[in-house]
């Protein structure tokens, strides 16, 4: 059996597993469209399909935690960002953009490369590591010392 018939065959169950996880059915979709692009790229992918079901389960709930992980970054690097800026300017939002691209303009180029990708384009960690040539857990501490840089530089201002 090919894998893509394996595939075909697990879609529901998969589906139905992404629902009970995920916040909203585009998350879900989303979560089993990735698990899927994910275990075709996959070197070591289980062929028998008794295995591949939990295996494709396992990948679905860890891209699940990754997103929400993902999210609670974001919110708490914009929250922070916000604090930050209300901190430091009591001008309209016009000086506080100002100052944003100014700290950003003063990081080192692949600094702004991971920040630009993930914060401003809104890149999934997988995609900038696909543009970036690097390994997704590279691009992930890379966004995280961008952010405490970038945050470190509006300190300053």
């Amino acid at each position: 059996m090919s894998s893509l018939s394996q595939f075909e065959i697990l879609l529901p169950e998969l589906r139905a597993y992404a629902r009970s996880v995920a916040n909203t059915a585009d998350d879900a979709d989303d979560l089993v469209q990735d698990g899927i692009e994910r275990a075709l790229r996959a070197k070591g992918r289980p062929e028998a399909l008794e295995a591949l079901r939990p295996w494709m389960f396992r990948v679905i709930r860890n891209l699940n935690i990754d997103e929400h992980r993902k999210r609670r970054v974001r919110m708490e690097y914009s929250n922070a960002q916000t604090r930050l800026l209300d901190e430091t300017s009591g001008q309209g939002d016009t000086a506080q953009h100002v100052m944003m691209r100014i700290a950003f303009e003063k990081l080192p180029s692949s600094t702004r490369e991971v920040l630009f990708l993930i914060d401003v384009m809104g890149l999934k960690y997988s995609e900038a590591a696909v543009v970036m040539e690097v390994p997704q857990g590279t691009v992930m501490s890379r966004i995280s010392r961008a952010r405490r840089s970038l945050l470190a530089l509006i300190g300053e201002g």
